[in-house]
């Protein structure tokens, strides 16, 4: 790399700090529009083209949001937002990564059943109850995982925390628990699974934050394993 494209990346990262520190301070705020390219630049005391990259770079990670012949403005900073670029990286991980990413479920999805089961209503119940009756009438693996997607979805939100939600939804990736669901058809043993479903939901609805967390648990070291036996080519 030459020296002067490590010059402009340097200056570019100093514009994303200064802009994030804005956005920290609460000059900046969410739905606000940014001031134009120049009098940012102006501003901050750095080039325009830096301060187009830094506004680039804070888009693609969703900070900021271009409108179309209106402007760059700041976005909702919610976490469900934030994260849908954590949530594209669990969709095309293989290998060791994807692993990783199972192991980090195995310890975040079982403290999210911790605190689902002194909050959750008798509504989200019900509605666990019929997504798990959904998943065993559900006759292929896309159509499990829609399911599947949303029992954990409703614990995961009972538990009360969006960020925790968020982070656990980019983990919950479509494509692997697609994956995951056509293996286990392979290998009959969809029973299991339900039993390992029904195990959780039994421990919300008794409110029992030890029995959920450790029915999450089993439930996440099984896929943990699964993933850990599968032959690396497979990936």
């Amino acid at each position: 790399m030459s020296d002067d494209s490590t010059s402009r990346t340097t200056v570019t990262d100093r514009a994303i700090e200064q802009i994030k520190a804005k956005l920290a301070l609460g000059e900046l705020v969410p739905g606000q529009r940014l001031p134009t390219e120049r009098e940012l630049a102006a501003e901050l005391g750095l080039s325009r083209s830096s301060m187009r990259e830094a506004i680039r770079a804070l888009t693609v990670l969703g900070l900021l949001e271009a409108r179309h012949g209106a402007g760059v403005y700041v976005t909702r900073l919610e976490a469900s937002d934030l994260l849908e670029t954590f949530g594209a990286v669990a969709e095309v991980s293989r290998g060791e990564t994807l692993l990783n990413l199972v192991q980090v479920r195995k310890i975040l999805e079982p403290a999210a059943a911790v605190t689902a089961a002194a909050r959750i209503t008798d509504e989200d119940l019900a509605a666990l109850r019929a997504e798990m009756r959904a998943m065993e009438r559900g006759t292929t693996s896309e159509e499990i995982v829609e399911h599947d997607m949303e029992f954990h979805r409703i614990i995961n939100e009972a538990a009360g925390n969006p960020v925790l939600a968020a982070i656990l939804a980019g983990l919950n990736s479509r494509t692997f628990r697609a994956r995951v669901w056509r293996g286990y058809q392979e290998e009959n043993v969809f029973t299991r699974t339900f039993t390992e479903h029904e195990a959780i939901y039994r421990a919300l609805s008794e409110r029992d934050p030890e029995g959920a967390r450790i029915a999450a648990a089993v439930h996440i070291g099984a896929v943990e394993s699964w993933v850990g036996s599968r032959p690396a080519e497979e990936d």
